[in-house]
């Protein structure tokens, strides 16, 4: 089928505000009506996400439907100001958006929403604002719980990540409109945005506690609101795969679930593979809800996932051995839940340990071996072999596995532990023991004792009192193997991935009261899954200018006690290096640099600093945006600096500077 692409129209909202979109019709699609894909996102759909876009959307106008890319307010093109991450605002011209496409002459007046990471919680989130148009929705790598499943916070700890994304945030909002769409206006408007443009990363750390900013935008407050069919995609390397499990256990509306292997990619350019036919199981979805066609998606299992194999505990991986299993329902009755008691002894076993207190106190720079909180596709980004960490934690195993294990879930730990101090955070980590010694890290979870209640009203720990917790760990698919060893690490930090706690604190573990449960899968339990071949639409046209290049490193100084840890992004954040869309003649290239640092003894130690360059435009309109953010912190308070400076064509032309605290709340 011929596709028609508008590279801009304006959407007008009633409050004067224009939206910009990029637009793909089937080519009858005006005299003969089609449903509509919305995805409205913050990320240029002119040049941010261009080579994403047009073989994804495309696809689906090929197909018969219109798609459509929204910018939303502030962002792009579209006029405005974006203040906050899914703010009320953003919502409301959701819905204006769906029923102005509803009522257009090549729309049918059905409307789906999907979308990957942002564009996934806000199609969850609008869709519980029910608009009439809106018959089903795509959720990809998103929550339902935007404080404990995003990339700010983690078993009620500061993920690092918080000023990572709150960086590469002011580099993305302070990108100019094109001249070439809006006119001379765009420098009047960019320089505006700029001056209006928040200290993203503070934003998020004033609320370190789960309170009415976070609870908006969750959908796990309410689950009755969503009243369209949802399809919700997971995957094993990316960090929101936990949301699917829930959204499958709590809506009930009808709705399907698959977790694959990948990172945070859409799964028909999963990383690592196998990438599957995610658009055609897409427009299964559509051709269900839009067009009302019976597609077979509500025979298939409710849950299809990937169980992988033996992984490699290597950082660089591109592929997953492994099968797909389908659940008819989930929870599943066909997983039951597997006992290893924490022994004296550091075995893991089927009995109740006798009576002994194990205590642990890792060194502040433990977790180097974690690899990214969420996978990309960069090189190098995966755990890797967990003994590098294992030194600095209290480590238990089984005996040799004389059968397969498959785990299908969250793992669970239940421990009863104290502290020496009033605030302390303990990791867990599953990992699985190859015959050789390697050691690969299937699951973790981190936790702030504090929170050991509520994240709502966290309280401070009594010294020396031993508490009774509950952790679940990530949700994973897993096949140990026969002839492997189950492990279960326990530690008192997880750098670089988590803020330390403001104490050394040492953990003491009672280990008869203390077990590990694996959602186990039965052996003989097996639903064939398959799924086609990736298809794609059309690619934009590009030019690769330059590779670019990702690494990653840590150093340890023996005379200072500094460990540091680095990762080097240069010419593509993501590992894609700098590009050109052909098209429009512009040029991409955006670079970022971290840097953590912090001694072994002392986690008041802990700083961060992040520098960045992103750099666009063409001949004649050349914009480079640099920005310098740093954290660091004491007992009682986080401190966050930035600055960030916009030039034109070699020319200085604005600059922001920021400096805050915020007083630490049992974090």
């Amino acid at each position: 089928m011929t596709v028609h692409v508008q590279e801009h129209i304006w959407i007008p909202l009633s409050d004067g505000t224009r939206l910009g979109a990029r637009l793909w019709l089937p080519e009858d699609a005006e005299q003969s009506s089609v449903p509509a894909i919305l995805e409205y996102i913050p990320y240029r759909k002119r040049d941010g996400t261009r080579g994403r876009d047009e073989p994804m959307h495309g696809y689906f106008a090929s197909q018969g439907y219109a798609a459509i890319r929204v910018d939303m307010r502030g962002t792009g093109e579209s006029d405005g100001h974006m203040a906050d991450e899914y703010l009320k605002q953003e919502q409301d011209d959701a819905l204006e958006v769906i029923d102005w496409i509803s009522r257009q002459a090549w729309c049918s007046g059905n409307v789906g929403m999907m979308g990957k990471s942002w564009g996934g919680f806000n199609s969850l989130q609008v869709a519980a604002r029910r608009p009439p148009a809106l018959k089903a929705i795509i959720t990809a790598y998103s929550t339902d719980n935007r404080y404990t499943d995003d990339i700010h916070y983690m078993g009620g700890l500061l993920l690092n990540d918080n000023l990572w994304w709150g960086t590469i945030m002011l580099a993305y909002q302070s990108r100019p409109l094109d001249p070439k769409i809006v006119g001379d206006v765009w420098r009047e408007q960019w320089l505006e945005r700029i001056d209006k443009l928040p200290f993203f990363p503070a934003l998020w750390l004033e609320h370190q506690r789960y309170d009415d900013y976070w609870k908006h935008g969750s959908v796990c407050e309410d689950w009755s609101a969503i009243e369209c069919p949802v399809l919700a995609i997971g995957a094993w390397a990316d960090s929101y795969t936990n949301p699917v499990s829930r959204l499958l256990e709590n809506l009930q509306v009808p709705r399907r679930g698959i977790i694959g292997p990948w990172g945070h990619i859409y799964p028909q350019d999963g990383v690592p593979g196998p990438a599957i036919g995610f658009l055609q199981e897409a427009t299964r979805w559509w051709d269900q809800w839009l067009k009302g066609e019976e597609t077979g998606v509500m025979d298939e299992p409710m849950l299809r996932a990937f169980v992988c194999d033996t992984i490699e505990p290597t950082g660089t991986r591109t592929t997953t051995e492994g099968r797909w299993v389908g659940e008819a329902e989930w929870s599943s009755p066909e997983i039951t839940a597997k006992q290893f008691h924490l022994g004296a002894d550091r075995r893991l076993g089927g009995n109740a340990s006798q009576a002994a207190i194990l205590q642990v106190r890792s060194p502040q720079s433990h977790g180097k071996a974690g690899g990214e909180w969420m996978a990309t596709g960069c090189p190098g980004e995966h755990p890797t072999d967990q003994r590098l960490d294992n030194g600095g934690a209290l480590v238990f195993e089984t005996e040799i596995l004389e059968q397969d294990l498959d785990v299908l879930g969250a793992p669970s730990v239940r421990l009863r532990v104290a502290a020496d101090c009033p605030v302390a955070q303990i990791s867990l980590r599953l990992n699985d023991v190859l015959p050789d010694g390697r050691v690969t890290r299937v699951s973790y979870q981190v936790f702030n004792l504090t929170h050991r209640d509520s994240h709502e009203e966290p309280e401070a720990l009594e010294a020396g009192k031993f508490y009774d917790l509950a952790i679940k760990l990530n949700d994973c698919g897993y096949r140990f193997a026969k002839g492997h060893r189950v492990q279960l690490a326990i530690a008192t930090a997880y750098w670089p991935m988590v803020w330390t706690s403001p104490y050394n604190a040492t953990l003491s573990i009672s280990v008869a009261e203390s077990r590990l449960e694996l959602p186990v899968r039965a052996p003989s339990h097996e639903t064939k899954v398959r799924f086609d071949a990736p298809a794609h639409g059309p690619s934009t046209p590009m030019t690769q200018v330059d590779a670019g290049t990702v690494r990653r490193w840590t150093e340890q100084d023996h005379e200072t006690g500094i460990n540091t840890y680095i990762t080097d992004g240069v010419g593509g954040l993501f590992g894609e290096g700098v590009i050109r869309f052909d098209e429009i003649d512009t040029q991409l290239s955006h670079s970022l640099r971290r840097e953590l640092t912090i001694k072994d003894d002392d986690p008041l130690s802990a700083k961060y600093v992040l520098t960045q360059s992103y750099e666009m435009g063409r001949d004649g309109w050349r914009i480079k945006i640099e920005s310098r953010t740093e954290m660091r912190s004491d007992k009682d308070k986080f401190y966050l600096a930035g600055e960030l400076s916009a030039s034109e064509n070699g020319t200085l032309v604005k600059t922001r500077q920021w400096d805050e605290r915020f007083d630490r709340d049992l974090i």
